[in-house]
């Protein structure tokens, strides 16, 4: 029988299998699976800092300059991101828990066809075309009520995102094809979303499996059930170890143990929704304390800071850094749980990762 990984095999594992050997954009959001989004930067929005590390090359704001041309789509899964357009079929027709009352089905239809008519629509046109008298105080003056709807028709499926211009979404009407509804065809999807989960975040605690299948009602509020027993079905299939009283889950086909895993020199600020890092209770259990993303706490209450990037060396998370650029120029101010590591390789690494980061910000 194969030796049992321990929790440094784990960690190990947790940070190799997602820090894959830099590739095209395109290559590293199928990779990956899915990217989350986030609109604050600091000094960049997350799902920039989770591909800098992935794509080679890549600057801040490529992915929106690019995404046009790409086979990728933002729309809801765990949470809100990208992800490869062919993962879309297991999500859509969705079918959300709160049901349009009969007048919004009829706005939602009109607008629907007017993007339709018109072509990539920015939500101030949809807004002033309504407004105009077609339909008489159609939105009660407000632009939130179009955002409101045209962000509901997107999660829906009606419509997709088909560019940003600075920042805001720029929808078009799809078609999406008619999907099998049998039983058999449900349960299906919703085991290859597990699957999906599982290939993103592993190795995953137990509790963590569970927490992300809740999370996929979200991405598939209609096919809750399936999830449940999918979920089942699939910690059967997933290989496991107990350490320490926590049960972990990955992928049968891998090897946590695989010389594969052996981490590089190098240190890196990862984003605070960056796969390795997103988990809070895996974190903790593999580097041994609490990482908080603060953005939302008050000034007051903060301990790490306002957009603490967790800071990777070697294969430890060893502590946060916050980025900002001040007068053009790229500060990072580190902080470390149990004080700053006196390696001189360390210090070197730091700095690169800030000429690194200085350079994905065209500073």
């Amino acid at each position: 029988m194969p030796k049992a990984p321990t929790l440094d095999d784990l960690r190990r594992y947790a940070v190799a299998r997602t820090l894959f050997k830099p590739t095209t954009l395109a290559r590293a959001i199928d990779k990956l699976g899915f990217v989350q989004a986030d609109p604050i930067r600091a000094p960049a929005r997350a799902q920039d800092l989770i591909l800098r590390h992935r794509v080679a090359g890549y600057r801040a704001g490529d992915l929106e300059r690019r995404y046009a041309r790409l086979p990728i789509d933002e729309d809801a899964f765990v949470n809100y991101g990208f992800l490869p357009r062919r993962h879309l079929a297991l999500m859509h027709p969705r079918t959300p828990k709160r049901r349009w009352d009969a007048a919004t089905q009829k706005k939602a239809a009109e607008v629907l066809a007017f993007v339709r008519e018109r072509g990539p629509t920015h939500p101030r046109i949809v807004e002033a075309h309504f407004a105009q008298g077609r339909v008489t105080n159609y939105w009660g003056g407000s632009s939130n009520a179009t955002t409101h709807l045209l962000d509901a028709m997107h999660y829906r499926g009606l419509l997709r995102v088909r560019r940003r211009d600075s920042g805001t979404r720029i929808y078009e009407a799809v078609d999406r094809p008619a999907v099998d509804d049998s039983p058999a065809a449900r349960a299906a999807r919703a085991a290859a979303l597990l699957e999906l989960v599982v290939a993103k975040y592993a190795p995953l605690p137990a509790a963590s499996l569970v927490y992300l299948a809740r999370l996929l009602g979200y991405g598939a509020p209609h096919l809750g059930e399936e999830t449940r027993l999918a979920l089942a079905a699939l910690r059967e299939r997933l290989a496991s170890v107990r350490i320490e009283r926590v049960t972990w889950h990955w992928p049968a086909a891998e090897n946590p143990r695989s010389r594969r895993h052996a981490p590089d020199g190098r240190v890196r600020l990862l984003a605070p929704f960056d796969p390795i890092v997103w988990d809070r209770r895996r974190f903790a259990l593999l580097w041994g304390w609490t990482y908080r993303f603060e953005a939302y706490t008050p000034a007051s209450q903060r301990k790490l800071g306002y957009y603490a990037l967790p800071l990777l060396w070697r294969d430890q998370v060893i502590g946060w850094a916050n980025a900002a650029v001040v007068n053009g120029r790229l500060r990072v101010v580190a902080g470390y749980p149990e004080g700053a590591p006196g390696d001189p390789e360390f210090k070197r690494e730091l700095a690169a990762e800030r000429e690194r980061m200085a350079s994905f910000l065209g500073l």
